[in-house]
């Protein structure tokens, strides 16, 4: 199946979406899916040849039909296929026969329902490879391509399509109905949008290179249920990003929790929609929570000019807008700085004298209760002055309410046409981005489409709905300049050093071979001592200093302190003999455990306590996870993702987005991290991780990683492989 998904090529592509004839195999005037399909086809007002076919009907919907694919006069550019699955393989044998070189199959009953259908859609994919022929489905409700006019699509489009700037790719059926509605309530343009349906050649990779590629499109939007072909969705968005193509995805369906090791806390953490969380972090895809949000974010980006940086000015008519938008610009990080004193004079001239010219503004309801003879009203004004100000980087413009339909007063519509016509030419010509917002997110009336879309604006729906779709690009154009590490071989030695008969290990390492790992990676750890005996266990305390830490040193013991194998705070020859006594005689409970000795470590006080683990994830492999550690990790629950390799950069961002970073930074009088030197710490752990083979690797988990100020000490150590 690889070879031919390899053939779908954007190229290929480009055909396939964009048919100049088409065939409909099973149609019938009693067909609701071939009735859906000739709707389909008048909204996108495709004016090409639509040739029924059916074995006992002469015509269809009025149009002449014929009795099979064999029988057409010259080949179509496409076939959609309505019968039933047990009918599908001689369809293709038609159509192969025919010449006809793509094909959407309707039909179900094929991987969604088993191994056999599993088997039977390998079958059907195998036997249209043969003739040559690209396969969408099974299982499939075809695509609507706006700007080439085809609509091969067996469900309701919303009226009127609007071509634009957003292409969709769903792994749903009936989802894209939704989604096309929800875009016709905002105006929101569509260029292709496909129902993926089975991906039996077609898959999701696929139609995102074609989208990637596609001029039309400006924004991708994808609903998917899983990430099929990782390294191809992984390269797609990286060509995305290399172009400033948006991606945003709303990615539903929680799996259990990939690669977990109950060895290892991390396991329990990394859950696959947390992976998923940092995949589309590494290649910037903005993950979405809704269909609003994710339509939302797109028709930002792909209408509004892209703001410049995170200051912002807010002009609207509300003080309860204010409020609301100062909230949720805050919780997105968008900074709303004091206006400039000459745009606060500039402002002061059209405002009552009981109003404050101050961002985010206010402009009163005072212009609406009372009678004005021009278009613009002092809402505009304020505009005009905020887009001059030299300390914003846009404004987000909450003055425009768009009446249902066109006002009855002649004098009132044309002023408020003028007025709109001024604004699309002020968005257009202003020094910085304006974006304009609604109040909330209903839909825009037929008047309101044709208007604002002639003036070129595009309103978002709804304050908070607006700043969340802002905060999204603000934080996509961000990291557009944070290119993702390059792949690193897995397994790669480079210097690491390891025991080779450790990989062989079904199992938890010895600690004393864990440390020696992550040390020759450039992890520092704190002194420790492998001793076999309690008095030298007591010479070595007085070498490290103490108070000191005992742990017992065996591969079978992965949980040290659950078993009385770890001795904290220990001062004193005689504490020390007995200390070692205590958890050696602990560990020797411990069925099968075979004992390397006690290590004896400097006890360490202050700092933050870190967990860094590594997990290989079943479909992305190997996934860094950093967060607040110590025997909290699970309890406190602030962690955050990365799929390895990372650089330092990455690991900064990454522990600036722990909920607990402030104690990093000397929160309450504690000494501040060094965060160039744990970021480097935190990446060659990483690296650690990649030095064992991702096929042997189950976990590798510091925990904790200790930092004060610029020292950084790997504590406890816990590396767990798979037997071979």
């Amino acid at each position: 199946m690889g070879d031919r998904l390899a053939r779908v090529d954007p190229e290929r592509l480009r055909e396939f979406f964009a048919p100049r004839s088409l065939a409909v195999v099973g149609a019938s005037d009693t067909s609701g899916w071939a009735q859906f399909l000739m709707a389909s086809s008048v909204a996108t007002g495709f004016s090409g040849p639509l040739i029924p076919v059916h074995p006992k009907h002469e015509t269809v919907f009025g149009r002449q039909a014929v009795r099979s694919l064999r029988d057409l006069a010259e080949p179509v550019d496409l076939a959609f296929i309505m019968v039933p699955a047990h009918a599908v393989p001689d369809v293709i044998d038609d159509a192969g026969a025919a010449g006809v070189r793509n094909a959407i199959v309707l039909a179900g009953g094929y991987g969604e329902v088993g191994r056999e259908g599993v088997a039977e859609q390998a079958r059907l994919a195998e036997q249209a490879a043969e003739y040559g022929i690209v396969l969408l489905g099974p299982n499939c409700l075809g695509f609507l391509n706006a700007h080439a006019r085809a609509g091969p699509f067996a469900l309701t489009i919303p009226l009127p399509l609007r071509p634009g700037p957003v292409g969709l790719a769903l792994q749903s059926g009936a989802l894209a109905s939704v989604m096309l509605a929800f875009a016709r309530s905002r105006a929101i343009g569509v260029s292709t949008v496909v129902s993926l349906g089975n991906e039996s050649m077609i898959g999701t990779a696929d139609v995102l290179d074609y989208l990637v590629a596609d001029e039309q499109t400006r924004v991708i939007c994808l609903f998917l249920e899983e990430i099929r072909e990782p390294d191809r969705f992984a390269r797609a968005a990286e060509e995305a990003a290399r172009l400033g193509k948006p991606i945003v995805a709303l990615k539903s369906g929680s799996s259990p929790v990939g690669q977990a090791t109950a060895l290892a806390h991390t396991g329990s953490i990394a859950g696959d929609d947390a992976v998923v969380d940092a995949v589309f972090r590494r290649y910037n895809v903005i993950r979405a929570t809704s269909i609003e949000e994710l339509l939302g974010t797109a028709g930002l980006l792909g209408y509004d000019r892209w703001p410049r940086g995170r200051r912002m000015g807010v002009v609207t008519a509300s003080g309860g807008a204010c409020g609301i938008i100062a909230d949720r610009a805050s919780a997105q990080g968008i900074a709303i700085p004091p206006f400039a004193a000459s745009t606060v004079e500039a402002i002061k001239a059209h405002l009552p004298a009981f109003a404050v010219a101050c961002n985010p503004l206010d402009v009163t309801g005072y212009f609406l209760a009372n009678p004005r003879t021009g278009a613009l009203t002092a809402v505009d004004h304020a505009l005009e002055a905020a887009v001059a100000d030299p300390g914003l980087d846009f404004v987000l413009f909450n003055g425009l309410s768009v009446p249902d339909a066109r006002p009855a007063d002649e004098g009132a519509a044309s002023r408020f046409e003028e007025r709109v016509r001024w604004l699309g030419e002020r968005i257009a010509n202003s020094p910085i981005p304006v974006i304009p917002v609604g109040y909330t997110c209903v839909d825009v009336s037929s008047y309101g489409r044709e208007l604002l879309g002639a003036s070129d604006i595009h309103l978002l729906g709804g304050l908070e709905a607006g700043v969340q779709a802002l905060g999204n690009a603000l934080r996509w154009l961000e990291n557009r300049t944070s290119a993702a590490p390059a792949p690193v071989r897995a397994g790669a030695p480079g210097d690491a050093v390891r025991d080779e008969n450790c990989l062989d290990q079904d199992g938890p390492w010895s600690e004393a071979a864990a440390r020696d790992l992550v040390a020759s990676c450039g992890v520092p750890l704190v002194p420790a001592e492998l001793v076999t005996s309690a008095e030298a266990a007591a010479q070595a305390a007085r070498r490290l200093g103490s108070p000191v830490a005992l742990k017992v040193c065996s591969a079978q013991i992965a949980h040290k302190s659950d078993i009385g194998g770890v001795a904290l705070g220990v001062h004193g020859d005689a504490q020390v003999r007995d200390a070692y006594r205590r958890v050696l005689a602990a560990a020797q409970t411990v069925p099968g455990a075979v004992v390397d000795g006690v290590l004896v470590t400097p006890m360490r006080s202050g700092g933050v306590e870190l967990l860094v683990g590594v997990t290989v994830d079943r479909t992305f492999g190997p996934v860094l996870t950093v967060g607040l550690g110590g025997v909290w990790v699970e309890l406190l629950a602030d962690t955050s993702l990365r799929v390895l390799p990372v650089t330092a950069d990455d690991v900064k961002r990454m522990l600036g987005e722990l909920r607990g970073s402030p104690l990093l930074h000397g929160a309450r009088g504690t000494r501040p991290a060094d965060l160039d030197a744990l970021a480097r710490v935190v990446k060659n752990v990483g690296d650690a991780a990649l030095s064992i083979p991702s096929e042997s690797l189950r976990a590798l988990e510091i925990n904790p990683l200790w930092v004060s100020g610029d020292q950084v000490e790997a504590l406890d150590v816990l590396i767990v492989t798979k037997g071979s």
